[in-house]
C-alpha cells in the first residue's frame, strides 16, 4: 500500500496506482483528466523516486520529475508528498 501527503493530510491508494481522484478530492483543479490542459499541475515535495516515469502528455507540457500532472501520475509504490 503506498501513500500520498497533500497538505499534510494523508492518503492510502494501491501500489501502482493513479494519484487523480485522491488529488481533485484534495482540492486540486481539475478539467480535462487528459493531460492537455495542465490545469491540475502538482508539486513533488518528496518521494518523486516512488512515481512513475513522465508521460508524454507531460513532456509536452515541459513537466520535471518534481512538477507533474495529478491526472496522468502514478505511484508505484512508498510515499509522495505533494503540493498546489
Amino acid at each position: 500500500m503506498a501513500k500520498v501527503i497533500i497538505d499534510d493530510v494523508e492518503f492510502d491508494v494501491p501500489d501502482n496506482s493513479l494519484i487523480d481522484e485522491i488529488c481533485e478530492n484534495a482540492g486540486i483543479p481539475f478539467s480535462c483528466n487528459s493531460g492537455v490542459c495542465g490545469t491540475c499541475q502538482i508539486e513533488i515535495l518528496e518521494g518523486a523516486e516512488n512515481l512513475d516515469e513522465l508521460n508524454q502528455e507531460e513532456e509536452d507540457l515541459g513537466m520535471d520529475k518534481n512538477n507533474r500532472l495529478g491526472c496522468q501520475c502514478k505511484i508505484k509504490s512508498g510515499v509522495v508528498k505533494v503540493t498546489y
